[in-house]
């Protein structure tokens, strides 16, 4: 999402509506017909396009990596400057309703069976950042509350093995790389925010203004030029973990096979590629 979107969700009206109805129709047909698109060659076909040409970023060769992510809840401080740092590096609009990654606060209070839950886009934690929805920070709201037990999740897009959100997808604009990202190739983009309803975990999100999905990357721009993602750079407590699933020596292989590593709502068959130590059962 640009930083000059507005944090209102205007539903589009009747004019609008048909303006869209056009384009999903001229898309579908491009689609079908083969094209170029910004990441490279679609086919002939919505099942053809799962695989499309690797983008030209030299030096760059999709099918020489698998990347991997890893977040270990027993690390993260619920700083946010995760959040922060997605924001400025992707231009995500500076509310905190709009985001690509985010952090969960859950927190037991004694006598209290299921766990409180919120996040940086709380308003009490808004107005615990004075007002600004350009910083971002957690409440003290439970200062003087029995507390039982306390942590902080950051989540992203899981980047899956087998993502709902290519399935439903009517032009191919979502897809899977051969490197294990899933990514959205916007020329393709209608806008019918299938893939928003379809992904089980929350990750994607509507731009109003460019009538487009929008989620997670990984910062593809970044870790195809050899860069870590920015949230993983900026985290000040190595909470987060990226790498190459193919080098045994990369952080990420040795995050995975020296734990106990969990994936959120394993039971929808989407196989997350974004591994999680220290865990409790009630996060999904």
């Amino acid at each position: 999402m640009t930083s000059k979107q507005s944090a209102s969700d205007p539903r589009p009206g009747r004019r609008a509506f048909l303006r869209n109805f056009g384009k999903a129709v001229a898309s579908i047909g491009a689609a079908l017909v083969g094209g170029v698109g910004a990441l490279g060659k679609r086919g002939t076909s919505h099942a053809a396009v799962t695989h499309p040409a690797p983008p030209a970023i030299p030096g760059y060769d999709w099918n020489e990596h698998q990347w991997g992510y890893g977040i270990d809840a027993t690390r993260c401080i619920g700083c946010l400057r995760c959040v922060e740092a997605c924001k400025a590096e992707n231009g995500v609009a500076p509310t905190a309703h709009h985001f690509r990654t985010w952090v969960e606060r859950y927190v037991w209070l004694e006598g209290e069976e299921r766990p409180r839950v919120d996040s940086h886009a709380d308003p009490g934690n808004i107005a615990a950042s004075g007002g600004s929805e350009k910083e971002y920070r957690f409440d003290n709201r439970y200062k003087d509350k029995g507390v039982y037990k306390a942590f902080f999740v950051p989540k992203i897009c899981n980047h899956c093995r087998h993502p709902s959100c290519v399935s439903v997808c009517p032009t191919g604009a979502t897809f899977k790389a051969e490197d294990g990202a899933v990514l959205i190739d916007h020329t393709y983009c209608i806008g019918c925010q299938y893939c928003v309803q379809a992904c089980p975990y929350g990750a994607r999100f509507y731009n109003y203004e460019d009538r487009v999905t929008e989620k997670c990357t990984w910062c593809y721009h970044r870790i195809t030029k050899g860069l870590q993602p920015a949230c993983v750079e900026v985290c000040p407590v190595k909470a987060r973990i990226f790498g190459d699933l193919n080098h045994e020596a990369s952080d990420i292989s040795k995050f995975v096979r020296d734990n106990r590593v969990q994936v959120l709502k394993p039971e929808t068959g989407n196989a997350p590629t974004c591994f999680y130590i220290g865990l409790d059962k009630e996060v999904s």
